[in-house]
């Protein structure tokens, strides 16, 4: 009788186990399930020409970009991070830090009436409402920030909303004199 209890119990404290392992390395910023690593990385920026939000008689290109550092940021006006996040984009772009953005899955009313409301760090704005770009970028998610150097290589990505901390661990040594 001792045997058919002690196997459950095992099992039970084996995955309570596991379970507190992975509850402690979520909470001491360890693991996060939410991170997936990009195949994008070290890869070229996926091409696209898509008509700009504010002007669609424009068209805006990853292209137009090369020779120089730049992000693209998925955003989008129903998405709250995008909302909290943006302030800090207009920090980055009154430094001069020049950034596209890629206005995913949204109505273009919405999307220019939240630029309106904010204000615009944006240098271009790509509207992709049916995820034309997003998903060659490989977005599953908004807000997303991508880095793309000047020889058109992605070299880093960074899921949710941007902030000081993520900014000087993972962008700013990109924009920092050589």
């Amino acid at each position: 009788m001792l045997k058919k209890t002690a196997l459950p119990l095992a099992i039970f404290l084996a995955l309570s186990g596991l379970f507190w392992l992975i509850l402690h390395q979520m909470n001491t910023g360890v693991y996060d399930p939410r991170d997936i690593p990009s195949p994008q990385v070290g890869k070229p920026a996926p091409p696209f020409t898509l008509h700009s939000l504010q002007d669609t008689t424009q068209l805006v290109r990853p292209a137009d970009y090369l020779g120089q550092t730049w992000l693209l940021n998925v955003w989008g006006s129903w998405c709250p991070e995008c909302w909290r996040e943006h302030d800090f984009l207009i920090d980055l772009a009154e430094r001069a830090v020049p950034i596209i953005g890629l206005n995913w899955r949204d109505n273009r009313t919405d999307a220019l009436q939240m630029l309106q409301q904010l204000g615009n760090p944006f240098l271009q704005v790509a509207f992709d409402p049916h995820s034309q770009a997003a998903i060659e970028w490989g977005v599953y998610g908004a807000p997303e920030t991508f880095l793309i150097d000047a020889n058109g290589i992605i070299r880093a990505k960074h899921k949710g909303a941007l902030n000081l901390a993520i900014w000087q661990q993972q962008f700013a040594p990109f924009f920092s004199p050589k």
